[in-house]
């Protein structure tokens, strides 16, 4: 290695040193780390602009709007109270419910989101029910991660892959679908036996919780309306994207645009709550690994996983699944995707069988986000909000009940994988 390789590692490294241990905000460390990466010359200012996914970023920022306009509707507060009354009252099917509705709104809206918006609920019943609200915190946990793996635009390490690798909508569905619902189902049947039958109810309770009124917290019908319809519309424009012909980016763009047009929101309040911040970290980060692509250490890397695999494709698959995995239990997902998007790249320009790869590098980072509480963005902002209401979720205690699921998880994807590819 020469000494810019050297520099552009060190450089990594320091990097992800500084978001693993949260000594700094995430968004500054990778801000360093892309300054850095230019001022010790391993890019320029022009060539790192280049590095920057222009569809990855967005994707996120139209969603955000989106959401940010849905949400003051009331829309998802309304699902969640609508559900437990549906429930009867019973603590473990509104767990069950919950977790779907999570698993569910992950798949089409960011997964962060959505557990910013099912978590306050979930307080709510739990409280109606004199109920600990920490189990159904956990399952919301790992519900957000399992969901948002099922399609395009419900993680962000799916969004990379699919503008790196130009993956349709549908080609997500029909690919990583699958195995997420077995996955769920399989997560759902093992909490029964971890929580099903340790719940108390009482009448008191129970009559609490169907006295709250579902239309009370509505905000806006009009919005509300809008809103149902525009996620439909949505839904169905991302499902038809090959036949529209329209990138996702640009569906996402059209969708957050008229939703601010029709929302009547004030829209300096909706972009404000744009998480800018981890727009910002996405940037940064793309030039760190742009940094390593540029100078030739992911061709390095790339080069080491086709001779340990003997450039065998289905070795070379479940290692993917299982490294993104373990890593991505205990690292941001994020980083580590945007690390092997470049090497994956660099594989295929060796006459590798790549698509295999990114379905593998799609289902190990997302659900190994599930391993432990600081896996994915979605565990630490749904654990902090618990913990502001009282309520604290280990890392051990979590640990115990999330990484052996995410192994069965990962039992079952390297099963459809190996049937799949193989």
């Amino acid at each position: 290695m020469d000494t810019t390789q050297i520099i552009a590692i060190f450089i990594f490294a320091f990097t992800m040193f500084a978001i693993m241990t949260e000594k700094v905000h995430r968004m500054t460390a990778a801000l360093a780390g892309a300054v850095m990466m230019i001022v010790f010359g391993v890019l320029d200012i022009e060539s790192s602009l280049q590095y920057i996914d222009a569809d990855t970023i967005c994707i996120l920022v139209s969603m955000m709007i989106f959401v940010g306009v849905v949400k003051k509707s009331g829309l998802f507060e309304f699902i969640a109270v609508k559900a437990a009354k549906l429930s009867g009252g019973r603590p473990w099917v509104i767990m069950v419910s919950f977790m779907l509705i999570t698993a569910i709104l992950s798949a089409f809206l960011d997964n962060v989101t959505t557990v910013l918006l099912v978590g306050p609920m979930t307080f709510a019943v739990t409280r109606a029910l004199n109920l600990d609200p920490v189990p159904f915190i956990i399952t919301e946990i790992m519900a957000s991660n399992i969901g948002g793996t099922g399609t395009l635009i419900g993680d962000p390490p799916n969004i990379m892959i699919g503008s790196s690798a130009h993956f349709s909508f549908m080609d997500f569905i029909l690919n990583v679908g699958p195995p997420v619902l077995v996955v769920l189902g399989a997560t759902i049947l093992s909490f029964y036996f971890i929580y099903g039958k340790r719940f108390p109810k009482t009448a008191e309770d129970l009559h609490l919780l169907m006295e709250m009124d579902e239309i009370r917290v509505i905000k806006d019908e009009s919005l509300m309306k809008k809103s149902v319809a525009m996620i439909i519309l949505l839904i169905t424009a991302f499902s038809c994207q090959d036949l529209i012909g329209l990138s996702s980016a640009v569906i996402a763009l059209i969708f957050a645009v008229v939703m601010l047009l029709i929302g009547k929101q004030d829209i300096e309040r909706v972009i404000d709550e744009v998480e800018w911040p981890s727009i910002v970290f996405f940037i940064g980060l793309f030039i760190v690994v742009g940094g390593l692509q540029d100078c030739g250490v992911i061709s390095l890397l790339a080069n080491l996983i086709v001779r340990a695999t003997e450039g065998n494709p289905v070795m070379t698959m479940i290692v993917i699944l299982w490294a993104s995995a373990i890593l991505s239990s205990f690292l941001d997902n994020i980083p580590f995707v945007a690390t092997m998007i470049p090497l994956i790249l660099t594989m295929e320009s060796f006459g590798v069988q790549v698509e295999p790869l990114w379905w593998a590098l799609s289902l190990g980072a997302c659900l190994g986000g599930n391993g432990t509480i600081i896996g994915a963005s979605a565990n630490v902002v749904l654990s902090g909000i618990t913990a502001r209401q009282g309520y604290c979720i280990r890392f051990r205690e979590y640990m115990k009940i999330g990484f052996p699921l995410m192994l069965l998880s990962m039992g079952i994807c390297t099963v459809y994988l190996y049937w799949r590819f193989a």
